[in-house]
């Protein structure tokens, strides 16, 4: 939120069962980007979710360097828990 206007979003989802959470997207307006808003909303995430392993299956030069800074790994191809289907 910014003035109370959403500039953004992250889309993830969450195994309980296995304590994983895979981003699945980020965006976030064009003028934003680079002034430290996604750093802040992936570490409300982490907060929101404290516990859980984080990995992202985006691959956009965009998204590329927050989730090298905040350590978060990129996906193998396909590999989703057991759970991710039922």
């Amino acid at each position: 939120m910014h003035v109370r206007k959403v500039i953004g979003e992250v889309d993830f989802r969450l195994c309980d069962s296995c304590a994983e959470g895979v981003i699945t997207d980020m965006v976030i307006e064009k003028q934003f980007h680079r002034s430290g808003l996604g750093t802040r909303a992936l570490s409300h995430l982490r907060a929101q979710y404290p516990g859980i392993v984080w990995s992202t299956t985006l691959d956009r030069r965009v998204t590329r360097d927050l989730m090298r800074r905040m350590r978060v790994p990129r996906q193998a191809g396909g590999s989703r828990c057991s759970h991710a289907d039922g």
